[in-house]
């Protein structure tokens, strides 16, 4: 007898400011490679991580990744539709875009609701090896997080 194959499919947010990270996070983790040179992302781009959960089960993630030029702004509502979290990216030597992240969780609240309730939001710190800059500390991110109701 067949094991029945179960499939789900879930569609992730990556957003943030632009140039914190979030495609270097994506290519990362979906095609296990680096690159230091990457444009800036045009409106939206997709990939897709596959995950063989257990003998029966395939997870499939669909990561959007949004571009965090201000001029597509009007575009997110499109891109949120349907999402089931999203994580949210900042870079540690770039203060701005740590104090942006409650714009960005504001945009989703204002934007993306659940029938279950709302998504689940993830905060993502991208460290540059950029040792002579300022760099966010972990209290001010468990605070941020502590305040906006998300996990780091």
């Amino acid at each position: 007898m067949q094991v029945p194959h179960k499939e789900h499919l879930y569609k992730l947010l990556v957003i943030g400011d632009l140039g914190v990270g979030k495609t270097s996070i994506i290519k990362r983790y979906v095609h296990q490679n680096f690159s230091s040179h990457y444009r800036a992302t045009i409106g939206v781009d997709f990939a897709l991580k596959v995950l063989h959960w257990d003998p029966e089960t395939v997870v499939r993630l669909q990561l959007w990744d949004i571009a965090g030029q201000e001029r597509f702004g009007n575009m997110t509502r499109v891109y949120y539709r349907e999402a089931m979290g999203a994580f949210i990216v900042f870079d540690v030597t770039r203060p701005a875009t740590f104090e942006a992240v409650a714009k960005w969780k504001n945009d989703l609240d204002s934007k993306l609701t659940l029938p279950n309730g709302k998504p689940c939001y993830h905060l993502i710190h991208v460290l540059i090896n950029l040792y002579h800059q300022h760099l966010i500390c972990p209290p001010e991110c468990q605070e941020l997080c502590f305040v906006l109701e998300m996990k780091t």
